[in-house]
């Protein structure tokens, strides 16, 4: 811990890192556009452009919002209310869908 009034010294990351997962980005990115080139179709096709939006988004947020050097308590306070609106949102679908089937069966 400094004292007041001196100087902090600030981590500088080396510029070779942003290039690399710049470049990796752009990887991610063209593998994206194969997967509509090749026309994939049905689970393989959205399986395959989820996964590869999930890892770009991963690479921006922990590289270049510097979430990879946070400490662990800011990581969970702003990636733990996300990920449970997620799992709430699921379970809000898996409920529509029964409701769905539900409504289907008896009222025809």
């Amino acid at each position: 811990m400094n004292a007041p009034g001196t100087p902090q010294q600030q981590q500088q990351h080396p510029v070779s890192l942003y290039l690399k997962v710049w470049l990796l980005l752009f990887v991610l990115s063209t593998l994206s556009y194969l997967v509509d080139y090749f026309h994939l179709q049905g689970m393989t096709r959205w399986s395959l452009i989820v996964m590869l939006m999930l890892l770009k988004a991963g690479f921006i947020v922990a590289v270049f919002m510097h979430m990879a050097w946070e400490r662990l308590a800011l990581i969970c306070a702003i990636l733990l209310p996300p990920l449970a609106l997620l799992v709430l949102v699921g379970l809000m679908a898996s409920e529509a869908n029964h409701t769905l089937l539900s409504r289907l069966l008896f009222f025809k």
